[in-house]
């Protein structure tokens, strides 16, 4: 299927891609001129739609992270057949494994799961691991949340697929711990939204990383 500039291969192995989910790319190429340079850093990519589309807009390298070895051959595959493969850098591993200690990105973009676990079989033609965000929905976001705030760069963005707009709030007590603030918040109805999520910084405009932390436990 088409996706904003790129063409997706998928199957049933990985969430079929949502038209409405180019706003996440759409929204990157508008932030990514005040941005530092740098690539861009997918999390739970999947198929590498909304990703490798935000490199199509922004013409910045791409690394995409995906635990499903199936999701990570499918994103590889995508590259290539939108000629990008040199650009594009897929990892399969977990959130915590994907990244050196010291990688710093411009911008972050992140598609977890995020159905409340109770809600999953109402969606029986969408693979589990793709859509279940545990007993209230936030168990990915958590850790997409965690990881964003160490590895993004100072005067950098993060980008946050959601159920809604409020599940920014129950992610209040996570957003304050990895020092990131929430600038803005799309939101097509109230089950589907992106917030826009920048770094903490002091009135130097230096990095505040008071209250944020890198542990990865639950």
């Amino acid at each position: 299927m088409e996706f904003g500039p790129v063409v997706v291969a998928f199957h049933d192995r990985v969430l079929r891609p949502r038209p409405w989910t180019m706003i996440q790319a759409s929204w990157a190429a508008d932030l990514s001129p005040g941005l530092p340079p740098g690539p861009v850093l997918e999390v739970c990519a999947g198929a590498g739609h909304i990703g490798q589309a935000a490199a199509a807009l922004t013409g910045r390298h791409l690394v995409q992270v995906d635990v499903e070895p199936q999701a990570c051959a499918l994103a590889e595959a995508n590259a290539r057949a939108n000629l990008m493969a040199t650009r594009v850098d897929v990892r399969c591993a977990e959130l915590e494994d994907a990244l050196d200690a010291d990688e710093r990105f411009p911008l972050i973009l992140a598609d977890p799961p995020y159905v409340p676990q109770g809600e999953v079989l109402a969606y029986p033609d969408d693979p589990d691991l793709a859509i279940n965000g545990g007993p209230d929905g936030l168990r990915m976001l958590r850790r997409c949340v965690r990881l964003a705030g160490a590895h993004v760069q100072p005067h950098g963005a993060v980008l946050l697929q959601l159920l809604g707009a409020a599940q920014v709030e129950g992610l209040a007590p996570e957003l304050h711990d990895a020092g990131l603030d929430v600038v803005d918040v799309r939101a097509t109805d109230d089950r589907r939204a992106v917030a826009h999520l920048r770094p903490r910084t002091d009135e130097r405009g230096t990095r505040d990383t008071a209250g944020s932390g890198t542990s990865w436990c639950e």
